[in-house]
C-alpha cells in the first residue's frame, strides 16, 4: 500500500531532491545583460538612421526647385518612393462627389475680356468662334459667348468662355480657349521632376527677359512614368515615343498638331521640336468614341480615390487649325471630350487631372510688353497665375505672339 504523500510534497522529485524537500526552480535562460543593451541600441540606430534618412528625403523634397503646394510635394515624394496606394488611399478618404443641381457662384459677364466686335482688318481676318449652346440647358447671362482674351497686332487671338458642363452639376462650369495658330506659336518646356534635369535647350520657367510677347501658358499631361508614352524635346527623350498614344507635336515653325503617333503624318524629322504623349485619344474625327467609356482607373489615370468626377484638363485641334483648350472642376472623360467637340475639337485628347496640377493663364502686356499680367481662366483653380514665371516641376506649354 503506497504511503500517503502529504501536501507540498512527492514521490518522484524531478530536481533529484529526496521526497518531502522543498523544490527547486529551474534557471531561466536569459540573454546577458550586455547583449541585451546591444540589441536595443542597434534597433535605436537602425531607427534613427530611417528617421534622418526619411527626414532629409522630405525636407529636400518640400525644398525642391519647381513650386507646388505642401500637400502636392508630399504626395509627389510618397508616388516616387513606393506609397502611391497609401497616396490613393488617403485622396479616397478626402474624395466627395460633386452636388448636384444649383447655380454657379459667378456671373460669367464678369469673368473678363472683351466683347468680340465685327469690323474689317486690314491684312488677316480673325477666326471668329460661333457662341456656344450649354450642355446644361438654357444659357446663363455669358454663358457660352466668346470673348476677346488676347490680340496680337491688333487682331484677336486668343478667345474665351465659359459653360457650365451638364444639368446634372449645373453649379460647375468649365473654362473654354481657343487659340489661332496663325497668330500664336507653341512652346513646350520641362520641369524639375517631369521630365527633370537635363540638357533640353530652354528653360523650366517664363524667366525675366523671356516674357515679352507670352499670350498663355497651360498645363501638361499626368506624370510621364503614368502617361502612357514618352517624351521628346529638341533631341532628348524621357522615355519612347509610343505609336498609337495620343500626342501634342510641336514643330520648330511654331505650330501644334494633335492625334496619335505613327498615324496621319504624326511621325520624328527634322521639322519636330517636341513631342508631349498622354493616353488615348478622346475625340477622333469630330466624334467621342465608345472606349472613352472605359475604366477611368486603367484608361484615364488614378484620380482622387477612383472618382470620376473630378477636375480634368484636355486640348484639341479644329477643322481651322485653332487649338482648343478646357478645363473645370467635377469632369468625367466623357464630360471634358464632349466640352472639347462642343468647342470645335474634331481632335482631341486629356491632359492632367486633380484641382493642384489644372492651370490656364492668358497675360495681358498693356503699358508693359516685357512684364505682361497673368489671368487665371477659371478664378477657383488652386494654381497662382504667377504658377510659370517660377521654375516649375511639371512640364508646361507656353504660347508666344508671332
Amino acid at each position: 500500500m503506497a504511503r500517503p504523500v502529504a501536501p507540498g510534497q512527492q514521490t518522484d522529485s524531478p530536481t533529484g531532491s529526496p521526497p518531502g524537500a522543498p523544490l527547486r526552480r529551474l534557471p531561466r535562460r536569459r540573454l546577458p545583460r550586455r547583449r541585451a543593451r546591444l540589441v536595443v541600441r542597434l534597433v535605436i540606430a537602425l531607427v534613427a538612421v530611417f528617421v534622418l534618412i526619411t527626414g532629409w528625403s522630405i525636407g529636400h523634397a518640400l525644398t525642391a526647385p519647381g513650386g507646388g503646394t505642401f500637400s502636392e510635394r508630399i504626395a509627389e515624394w510618397a508616388r516616387d518612393h513606393g506609397m502611391g496606394p497609401l497616396v490613393t488611399f488617403g485622396e479616397w478618404l478626402s474624395y466627395s462627389p460633386p452636388k448636384k443641381g444649383g447655380r454657379p457662384p459667378v456671373s460669367f459677364n464678369k469673368l473678363g475680356g472683351s466683347v468680340v466686335r465685327h469690323r474689317h482688318y486690314h491684312g488677316l481676318a480673325p477666326i471668329i468662334p460661333a457662341n456656344l449652346g450649354s450642355p446644361a440647358g438654357r444659357p446663363l447671362p455669358g454663358e457660352g459667348v466668346w470673348k476677346v482674351a488676347v490680340s496680337v497686332k491688333g487682331v484677336p487671338a486668343v478667345f474665351k468662355t465659359y459653360l457650365r458642363q451638364s444639368s446634372l452639376y449645373s453649379s460647375y462650369y468649365a473654362g473654354i480657349a481657343s487659340m489661332d495658330q496663325r497668330l500664336v506659336k507653341f512652346d513646350l518646356r520641362p520641369g524639375t521632376q517631369d521630365p527633370g534635369y537635363g540638357n533640353w535647350g530652354v528653360p523650366m520657367d517664363i524667366p525675366p527677359g523671356g516674357r515679352t510677347g507670352l499670350v498663355a501658358t497651360f498645363n501638361s499631361g499626368f506624370r510621364i512614368g503614368s502617361s502612357g508614352g514618352g517624351f521628346y524635346l529638341n533631341g532628348h527623350y524621357d522615355g519612347a515615343l509610343v505609336r498609337g498614344e495620343a500626342s501634342e507635336v510641336y514643330y520648330r515653325n511654331g505650330t501644334l498638331r494633335i492625334g496619335s503617333w505613327g498615324y496621319g503624318g504624326l511621325h520624328m524629322g527634322p521639322q519636330v521640336a517636341a513631342v508631349r504623349q498622354n493616353l488615348k485619344l478622346i475625340v477622333v474625327g469630330g466624334r467621342v468614341p465608345s472606349t472613352v467609356d472605359q475604366n477611368v482607373l486603367s484608361s484615364w489615370g488614378a484620380t482622387l480615390g477612383g472618382g470620376y468626377n473630378v477636375w480634368r484638363s484636355g486640348i484639341g485641334i479644329a477643322k481651322d487649325g485653332r487649338i482648343i483648350f478646357v478645363y473645370g472642376p467635377a469632369l468625367d472623360v466623357r464630360t471634358l471630350a464632349s466640352l472639347l467637340r462642343r468647342a470645335g475639337a474634331v481632335t482631341a485628347m486629356q491632359l492632367d487631372i486633380n484641382p493642384d496640377w489644372m492651370s490656364y493663364m492668358y497675360y495681358l502686356a498693356r503699358n508693359h510688353p516685357a512684364h505682361p499680367t497673368p489671368v487665371n481662366l477659371l478664378p477657383d483653380q488652386i494654381q497662382s497665375a504667377y504658377r510659370y514665371f517660377y521654375i516649375s516641376s511639371r512640364d508646361f506649354t507656353a504660347v508666344f505672339a508671332r
